[in-house]
């Protein structure tokens, strides 16, 4: 018995893998990522617009940060629609993680656009320069943070919802440009207030450090989700919640791992059954296993790998890599 095996079978490709994968919602994610491209485009305008009108370095960063927001986007899009393809021979475990491919380049991207926020803002520290239609500028600067606000606050329920890491990077993205614009107002107030021309530059700087604290908790995020990381704590006690069920029917468990691979979950376990059982009650049981689970965590893959309860070495084949028996007439 040599490495976990799924016992549950699926369809088409997956069921030479046994393996079943249970289908996501990832069509809806291409929605959204459509919505902020949309969103991206509109405060592009607007925002340029009041930087032209104004000439505020201040509101050129704000201007700045949403044309990542729209490549971004379009990374988005392009990242879930690659996500969504499902298994081939070259990817029997599907696309999932292209999201992170989206996030990781959205971290460089936003690093990149505060670099140009502080190349702009630093000379102006030394040459100061008055502003102009201070307050038709602003206002169309709030029109456009209002727009990324209620975006941005949509695509991260959805994100949260979907399990999507692209759709809250790009909605927490949003959700920091709509600070962005908050503190740019609030700096061209003050200069219309006070008469202190640097503190539209200042400002500007205060938005590219923000930026920069955004891209690097992204660029952790995506590094995290590239290594695997086990379920959350909430996915892993509805699953225990499951297995305990099958406990008091003198079914035990052991070696249960998780991890996530973009939207898609991954669950693998040991099921020790009685050994004169046939294979296909078995079978059924590891059936019954995973429709019980899928039902509270959808878009879930698993391996179920079933073993006699009496044989000792149902008890010394929990680690992750497995030793060879010295036994001759033993069979792995």
């Amino acid at each position: 018995m040599a490495g976990v095996r799924g016992v549950v079978g699926g369809r088409g490709f997956d069921g030479l893998l046994g393996e079943r994968i249970l289908t996501g919602v990832g069509r809806s994610t291409r929605f959204y990522a459509v919505l902020s491209i949309v969103a991206a485009v509109v405060t592009i305008g607007l925002k340029f617009g009041a930087y032209l009108l104004t000439g505020s370095v201040g509101l050129f960063s704000d201007a700045a940060e949403s044309v990542v927001n729209l490549v971004a986007a379009g990374t988005a899009l392009w990242a879930l629609t690659l996500a969504a393809r499902p298994p081939d021979e070259e990817h029997a475990f599907g696309h999932n993680k292209a999201e992170y491919f989206s996030s990781g380049l959205e971290s460089a991207l936003i690093l990149i656009a505060a670099g140009l926020i502080a190349a702009t803002a630093v000379p102006r520290l030394f040459e100061p320069q008055p502003l102009q239609n201070v307050g038709i500028g602003l206002a169309v600067t709030l029109v456009a943070a209002a727009i990324n606000g209620g975006v941005a606050l949509v695509i991260l329920r959805a994100g949260r919802r979907l399990r999507s890491i692209t759709l809250e990077a790009d909605a927490r993205h949003l959700l920091t440009d709509v600070w962005t614009s908050v503190g740019v107002v609030t700096g061209i107030v003050l200069v219309g207030l006070t008469g202190w021309l640097a503190l539209d530059p200042l400002i500007a700087l205060l938005v590219a450090a923000n930026i920069v604290w955004t891209g690097v908790r992204l660029l952790r995020d995506t590094a995290q989700g590239l290594l695997d990381p086990a379920l959350p704590a909430e996915d892993q006690a509805k699953i225990q919640k499951v297995l305990s069920r099958y406990e008091e029917r003198d079914i035990r468990f052991h070696a249960v791992r998780t991890r996530s691979a973009g939207q898609r979950r991954v669950i693998s376990m040991h099921v020790l059954v009685p050994g004169d059982w046939t294979v296909k009650r078995g079978h059924d049981l590891a059936e019954e296993i995973e429709h019980d689970i899928a039902r509270d965590l959808p878009q879930s893959t698993f391996f179920i790998h079933v073993e006699p309860s009496e044989d000792p070495a149902s008890f010394a084949d929990q680690a992750l890599d497995r030793e060879r028996s010295d036994d001759p007439g033993r069979t792995s």
